[in-house]
């Protein structure tokens, strides 16, 4: 297999698929057609499709050939742990982020079941909203041990904390348990999204760990209903005969 032209040929139809230029539902060439196209071997061809099945770009349909699947609404990974700067980015939409509060608090007693620390134990509070193309969608309210961060500031907030974290700190994020649900907006939710007619918000609560588990963080990151959708790409994976 030509490795060049594997790569090629993925990154062709990934561009093709991000840019809207193939769109959802259409049905890709067929492996002869794609093997003419860049004067390679069907097996070469096939492998590319493969990956980009298991990427979430297209499904393979036996018999019917490959379709591309919808990568047009904007996608937050279930797994992973990401930044919204990252994500913003890799989305390709305009995006700013308002920061509402920075402060060091005495930890509120139902922050501090969820952080597993003494209630008033000191906290750094961040509220940030999120606008995704002049809309606010996004109202993320995040608590990070003192102890941990010695100072934070609204600059940073503004700009990526986690960034700040790794690069500055050297501190070293490795994973979180996140739980979602549909819940009722708040009066906070009403007055810092715009959420139109929408009385629910999406929350995704986040307890992240450092590398030696430490948990530092919960946040809580509350989205408007019509905006997005959550996505974990799984695929099927037969047991061995």
């Amino acid at each position: 297999m030509n490795k060049n032209i594997f790569s090629q040929i993925y990154t062709d139809y990934t561009q093709r698929i991000e840019t809207g230029l193939l769109k959802a539902g259409l049905k890709l060439p067929s492996e002869h057609e794609i093997a003419e196209e860049y004067t390679t071997s069907r097996e070469t061809v096939r492998k590319a499709l493969h990956l980009l099945a298991q990427n979430g770009y297209i499904h393979k349909v036996r018999g019917k050939g490959s379709f591309v699947l919808d990568m047009n609404r904007m996608q937050f990974p279930v797994s992973g742990l990401v930044s919204f700067k990252e994500l913003s980015e890799r989305l390709g939409r305009t995006a700013r982020t308002l920061v509402h509060e920075t402060a060091k608090i005495p930890c509120p007693p139902y922050v501090a079941r969820q952080l597993q620390i003494p209630e008033g134990e000191p906290v750094w509070k961040v509220v940030r909203a999120r606008e995704i193309e002049d809309e606010k969608v996004i109202l993320d309210k995040d608590y990070f041990l003192a102890s941990v961060i010695p100072s934070l500031n609204e600059q940073i907030a503004g700009d990526s904390i986690y960034a700040y974290l790794e690069g500055e700190l050297s501190l070293k994020i490795a994973y979180a348990k996140k739980e979602i649900s549909v819940e009722k907006a708040s009066e906070e939710d009403k007055r810092l999204l715009d959420l139109a007619r929408d009385n629910h918000v999406v929350v995704v609560r986040n307890y992240v760990h450092l590398e030696d588990t430490t948990l530092f963080e919960y946040t809580e990151s509350r989205h408007r209903l019509d905006k997005f959708r959550f996505v974990d790409f799984a695929r099927r994976v037969l047991p061995e005969e």
